[in-house]
């Protein structure tokens, strides 16, 4: 069976500096694939390149089938391949109501996006509960569900989230956590960057991870979690 989404001998670089050496992975659908690894290792800019923000020195990108490389951003979008940044990127001085109907802006379905707007409220209650406030006025915890709200209006076949519990507290990086395993259980598709290995790799199907731009290893979540050397780099263990 072809994987939903395929990289193979993925390249990308910043002038002359390469970020990306050459890497190649694959997501099934239904599955949730996580890359891991320091600052640096070129996860973000593995997703960026994914979604269509950064255009690949080398390599081939496929989703669904189709070829993406040239794919502008938007297209990539309407194909299904949704993504949840880094840093969130939510419009601040837009209502929690306005945000999410912007995640909906290539739809044209005016009742499946208000059935998806209430899907999202019962996912994240407190985005419901304050849907007329500024999203600039959120927590940092609660921007990070508006983000994932927003990313899941596009009905997406698949989820990119880059490192959605950076700068939570740890009761909130645990609510982030549990939607994700929420959504996993619903059957969505996700790729997940995330510097907190140990929960990444406890709901991750398959694991990669990433040092210098390429990737060192591979395997299950399970298998990685008990890796010693994963132990020691990323869940610090002796």
């Amino acid at each position: 069976m072809t994987a939903l989404l395929e990289v193979e001998d993925l390249r990308v670089a910043y002038g002359k500096i390469e970020a990306v050496k050459g890497i190649s992975f694959s997501v099934e659908a239904g599955q949730v694939v996580t890359l891991i690894g320091t600052n640096g290792a070129g996860k973000t800019t593995t997703l960026r390149t994914l979604s269509g923000l950064l255009q690949p020195l080398g390599g081939e990108i496929r989703f669904d089938g189709k070829p993406l490389r040239g794919v502008p951003a938007h297209k990539i979008v309407a194909l299904g391949l949704a993504h949840s940044p880094e840093g969130r990127h939510i419009f601040p001085r837009l209502s929690i109501a306005e945000n999410l109907q912007l995640g909906a802006f290539l739809r044209k379905d005016a009742d499946g996006i208000a059935a998806d707007i209430r899907k999202a409220y019962e996912l994240f209650p407190i985005l419901g509960e304050r849907r007329n406030q500024a999203a600039g006025t959120l927590s940092g915890g609660e921007q990070q569900m508006l983000a994932m709200g927003r990313a899941l209006m596009s009905r997406p076949k698949l989820l990119m989230l880059d490192e959605p519990s950076m700068g939570l507290s740890p009761i909130m990086m645990q609510k982030i956590m549990q939607t994700i395993a929420e959504l996993k259980s619903q059957g969505t598709t996700i790729l997940l960057v995330e510097q907190n290995a140990q929960a990444a790799l406890s709901l991750a199907d398959q694991g990669h991870v990433m040092e210098i731009g390429k990737i060192v290893l591979s395997g299950t979540g399970e298998a990685l979690l008990h890796d010693e050397s994963v132990r020691k780099a990323y869940l610090g263990e002796d």
